[in-house]
């Protein structure tokens, strides 16, 4: 499991402008089942991005996709954590730690 966290460099406007792009990005990673939660941080600096891979790996090839990394705009936080402690919904999210 991951924790990606985005820190804008820009103002809010440029963030804004490429919103629509960044979106078609988390949407494609929903999809393919790596994200299970996002948003924005408060105050709005940046964003969070609950995820889950295989790797490090993978998570790097993920985040070198989104526009917001591409173009610049933000800077990338890769936090790895083992959920040790948790709802028992959990375990559909986190097969490797099903008890």
């Amino acid at each position: 499991m991951y924790i990606i966290e985005l820190t804008y460099k820009v103002p809010t406007d440029q963030i804004d402008a490429n919103m629509a792009a960044h979106m078609k990005y988390v949407d494609k990673y929903y999809h393919a089942g790596n994200f299970l939660a996002s948003g924005r941080k408060e105050p709005r600096d940046g964003g969070i991005i609950f995820a889950k891979a295989d790797s490090i790996e993978e998570i790097n090839a993920i985040i070198s996709q989104d526009p917001f990394v591409i173009l610049n705009l933000a800077d990338c936080r890769v936090i790895q954590f083992k959920a040790t402690k948790k709802v028992k919904a959990f375990d559909a999210l986190d097969a490797e730690n099903v008890d």
